[in-house]
């Protein structure tokens, strides 16, 4: 190691905070520094030179890839020109005027207006506060509790943490708080009933979710959010029939509809979005990952034609809104949005999310879905995920203090893949770039199935 190698991995120890992070272990050496300095296509290097295949696209958000010099070059001309102004009481810059039109250009049918932040969690933040500003105009102040799933994936702010379903984000934190409330996630794989068919646990999911309304009051229940493929719940599609069984109940309760496209947006599911993939009419659409594929912060609240003329109805009754972010639209964010959506029609990542990932996912069914740990193969477009379990004919699970996922995905990196094993289960998650070639899928299939074999002779 250089001195500066040795420095900065001390500096790292002593100073740096980590998300998501075993604290004390990084700050005893337990785990390990890794100082990723470039990319270019699926490939990360780190300050080693070791070079990974990055199977996740950094947390499923780099979706064009590393290294595209149209969208560092839109930033750099755009920080030459304005770096930053604000967004407020009617200013705006070229870019974020510019980008609004094409997210909308390419929005399901029936969406008005982006309102513009910096993160999912904010921009789910700005969906809460939407819900209850739309029904007090409505002259609705007790229609205010949002449903949202069991492991479904929110963000990890006090509010959209509450709205979050997975116990990591929840424990010792003093969440989930109230007026959000859950309902049974649409896991197929994991339902109690093994003799329902995929339609029937829909009809279950739907059947649930109408007893908590009914449970709560109709006259309380104010909005329902969820992922239209679960994300970092497990990587899991909606069994058949789900989104139209559940779009009936809320039309049925005038509740709105949030469909959180952080994940989906922009391409991943082989659509450009998963509300049109799936046949879901929302209210309102959170964006975020795919919207600059990570070269800069920016989220998004897509917000549909009937919510919007409530908001009008609002300032003209109250004033001015009275809600915003310094960073709202900001100049050089809005700059790799509009190059980053450029380059995924001009390389037609959405044709290859779907083409290349239903050949990805083909291939690891055939690699692993006869191994005796594989319970499940599964996904949509460029996701894709396997679950691993400890018997697969009773569907017996291993024990969380096994740490199969963390092996599994540990082992692969050994093997020059990146993976992430999710929470909550012992699940192998895959989200690479949508511009994975069917070349560099072999590459991730064969080290996982290498992977696998390693740690299934050490169980």
């Amino acid at each position: 190691m250089t001195d500066l190698t040795n420095e900065l991995t001390a500096w790292d120890r002593d100073h740096f905070f980590h998300p998501s992070t075993h604290m004390a272990a990084h700050a005893r050496g337990d785990t390990p520094t890794r100082v990723v300095t470039g990319g270019d296509g699926v490939y990360i290097t780190d300050r080693d030179g070791k070079r990974s295949l990055d199977a996740f696209a950094g947390l499923y958000c780099v979706n064009v890839g590393y290294g595209r010099r149209e969208i560092a070059d839109a930033i750099a001309e755009q920080a030459g020109k304005l770096a930053y102004y604000h967004a407020y009481v009617g200013h705006g810059s070229e870019p974020s005027i510019r980008l609004a039109r094409m997210i909308i250009d390419r929005a399901p049918a029936g969406m008005s207006r982006v309102y513009f932040g910096l993160s999912g969690s904010d921009a789910n933040e700005t969906n809460i506060k939407l819900v209850w500003y739309y029904n007090n105009i409505l002259g609705r102040p007790e229609k205010k509790k949002i449903i949202s799933r069991w492991r479904g994936y929110h963000g990890s702010g006090v509010m959209t943490g509450s709205l979050t379903g997975l116990e990591l984000f929840h424990k010792a934190f003093d969440l989930p708080r109230p007026p959000v409330l859950h309902t049974e996630a649409p896991y197929y794989f994991r339902r109690a009933d093994r003799s329902m068919s995929e339609e029937q646990f829909s009809q279950h999911c739907a059947d649930r979710l109408e007893a908590l309304i009914q449970a709560e009051g109709p006259e309380t229940i104010a909005a329902f959010i969820g992922e239209p493929v679960l994300g970092t719940g497990g990587i899991v599609p909606p069994p058949a029939g789900y989104w139209e069984k559940i779009q009936a109940v809320l039309d049925k309760h005038d509740i709105l509809l949030i469909a959180d496209e952080v994940v989906t947006g922009f391409g991943r599911l082989g659509s450009m979005f998963g509300s049109d993939h799936y046949g879901i009419r929302p209210d309102l659409i959170t964006i975020a990952k795919g919207l600059t594929s990570a070269y800069a912060p920016l989220s998004g609240v897509i917000v549909g034609d009937r919510v919007w003329k409530v908001l009008e109805q609002g300032s003209d009754q109250l004033g001015p809104i009275g809600h915003g972010w310094t960073y709202s639209a900001h100049p050089l964010c809005a700059a790799a949005g509009v190059a980053n959506l450029e380059l995924i029609d001009t390389l037609d990542l959405v044709t290859n999310a779907r083409e290349t990932g239903g050949y990805f996912r083909a291939a690891l069914t055939d690699a692993l879905g006869g191994h005796p740990m594989v319970g499940e193969v599964r996904g949509e477009g460029m996701l894709a995920a396997v679950e691993f379990v400890a018997d697969r004919d009773e569907r017996r699970f291993f024990p969380a203090e096994a740490k199969v996922g963390p092996r599994l995905s540990a082992a692969l990196l050994e093997r020059g893949v990146i993976a992430r094993a999710m929470p909550q289960g012992d699940i192998l998650g895959f989200a690479p770039p949508l511009c994975l070639t069917r070349e560099e899928a072999d590459i991730v299939v064969a080290a996982t199935a290498k992977a696998v074999k390693a740690v299934a002779a050490e169980i």
